[in-house]
């Protein structure tokens, strides 16, 4: 996947103290112990980052049935198998709560169908691969297992988002470090920090989309899933003066 070119960087930087001007009431009141007055003395930096992130749940549906004289040799050759299932993933680590059985009962002609389906949510991909594993090594062909959905649960999408936001500010504070370092200077604290772009692309959140083709290996399942983003700053920085010798040093 081909990615975006980064955006080209933007650094102003006023080392000119502003010039003396007449006492106002605002600087007055600075000699006297109030706010001080703006220096006038500031460097303007953008910055950016980009931070991806894997899918933290996946979906793996199980499809059973049975077609049977009697309605009751119908049932309960599902109701076994479903059994199975619930266990072997229970004694796995899966939660109960991650687990839904939906079941679906007809008669056709002079028989009694019993399909069943099986959605497991997993978060752990070992522990999903290792209950697949089982399953199809028991149950063989009376166990139909589709290939794991992939998806990001909004908590995830939300904490990505966070992380490349405070990543960008932590990169336009070291660029804005670095040229006042260059000049001799010490940065200041932050006079403003506006977000100004964000882009998301790639992966998706949990949403029924088609299963990806069956030939794509589980790595590439969880390539085509992974969440890309991306987030571009805009940051005011006081310039506070000659930069303190011993603490570049140290």
């Amino acid at each position: 996947m081909a990615l975006p070119a980064p955006p080209p960087a933007r650094v102003f930087a006023e080392l000119v103290p502003a010039q003396a001007a007449a006492p106002t009431p605002a600087s007055a009141s600075a000699g006297r112990g109030g706010p001080p007055a703006p220096s006038g003395r500031e460097v303007h930096v953008s910055g950016s980052a980009e931070l991806s992130a894997g899918p933290d749940r996946a979906r793996v549906s199980l499809r059973l049935g049975s077609r049977k004289g009697a309605a009751g040799a119908a049932r309960s050759s599902v109701a076994r198998r479903l059994e199975y299932i619930a266990q072997s993933a229970r004694q796995r680590g899966v939660p109960e709560e991650n687990m839904t059985v939906t079941e679906d009962f007809s008669r056709l002609e002079n028989t009694y169908q019993m399909e069943a389906e099986v959605c497991i949510i997993f978060s752990d991909f070992g522990k999903m691969q290792n209950v697949c594993n089982l399953l199809t090594e028991k149950l063989g062909t009376s166990v139909t297992i589709s290939p794991p959905h992939f998806y990001h649960t909004p908590e995830a999408v939300d904490t990505l988002r966070r992380q490349v936001c405070v990543a960008a500010v932590g990169n336009t504070r070291r660029k804005a470090q670095e040229v006042c370092r260059l000049f001799g200077q010490a940065l200041g604290k932050p006079l403003l920090i506006r977000e100004e772009e964000t882009k998301e692309w790639g992966g998706h959140i949990d949403s029924h989309l088609p299963n990806s083709p069956d030939s794509l290996t589980l790595q590439e399942r969880i390539q085509n899933a992974t969440a890309y983003s991306s987030c571009r700053v805009f940051a005011v920085f006081e310039i506070k003066g000659k930069e303190n010798r011993r603490n570049k040093l140290l």
